[in-house]
């Protein structure tokens, strides 16, 4: 997840559209796993055993009232491949034992998962909190791991998690949202990636970072990834250099409504040139895929 930094305003020719990237563990899931750990590893390494009971609280990190209590419904996945390597992504919890993702984290048209566990209501992917283990994944029937299209998967948990103040569900859209395109809007984006495109290992503080970004239309998603964006897609504006970035696969968009956080996104993709440059970041709408991840609850 980037923050507001400097960059360049949302500006694409049609004629040469921008290429993302494919083959997720590979490029970043693994490599940013790796990098996770061994941060959250070296910070444990140096705390007393008060104080990793501090770091790994769901409340506080640091003496800072920790980002994962305002986003209580994001889960950190940690992604077990039949390769034997780790990869990591994001999730979003949406009842007491489901929760939803993106279909390339569990495969990518390269790597298969055998496994996710889900780390919820905790600061880091590898300590504390929740944590639940699976290998029942439903993938959209029409996942296509080349075009990215239905990037959707509803994850089963086999227990019920326990709801506190750091672990809750995100509401899916109502039947009467399911028409809306959110273009204008505002929403917020949270998830365990870099903060930019230099930055490895993560914040000292928490992994978990968030942003304010504005819904865009289908149309000016296109002009930018051309037949990469469907309509099955929500955009963001990427003016500023703000939007989802490595790491950030199958986290939350969502935006709010009289006080309650409604889930209208699933991070998919974003620019393989980089997640500074103005582009915006694409994720799975989840009307279009309503009745795919009700029917798996």
């Amino acid at each position: 997840m980037r923050c507001l930094l400097i960059g360049l305003a949302l500006l694409a020719s049609a004629a040469a559209y921008v290429e993302v990237n494919l083959g997720y563990h590979e490029k970043i899931g693994i490599p940013h796993a790796a990098e996770i750990k061994a941060a959250e590893d070296a910070i444990m390494a140096e705390l007393s055993e008060t104080e990793k009971q501090r770091a790994v609280d769901p409340l506080i990190v640091g003496g800072i009232v920790s980002t994962n209590a305002a986003h209580p419904f994001l889960g950190g996945l940690l992604i077990n491949l039949l390769s034997g390597g780790l990869s990591a992504c994001g999730s979003s919890l949406i009842s007491q034992n489901r929760a939803v993702t993106a279909a390339h984290c569990w495969f990518d048209g390269w790597n298969q998962a055998w496994q996710f566990t889900i780390a919820l209501g905790t600061n880091m992917l590898f300590y504390g909190g929740t944590r639940i283990a699976t290998s029942q994944v439903v993938l959209h029937p029409q996942w296509n791991t080349a075009t990215l299209a239905n990037d959707v998967a509803v994850i089963y948990l086999p227990q019920n998690v326990w709801y506190s103040n750091t672990i809750q569900p995100i509401a899916l859209p109502s039947s009467s949202q399911l028409w809306e395109t959110f273009v204008g809007e505002w929403a917020v984006a949270a998830g365990y990636g870099k903060t930019n495109d230099a930055q490895t290992g993560v914040s000292t503080n928490s992994v978990i970072s968030h942003v304010n970004i504005q819904v865009i239309s289908v149309a000016q998603c296109q002009a930018v990834f051309g037949s990469w964006a469907l309509a099955s897609n929500i955009c963001t504006n990427g003016a500023g250099g703000v939007g989802i970035c490595s790491g950030d696969s199958g986290g939350p968009l969502y935006i709010n409504r009289w006080g309650q956080n409604i889930l209208v996104g699933i991070s998919s993709f974003v620019a393989a040139a980089g997640c500074q440059l103005g582009h915006p970041s694409a994720f799975a709408r989840v009307t279009s895929f309503h009745s795919f991840i009700t029917q798996n609850m």
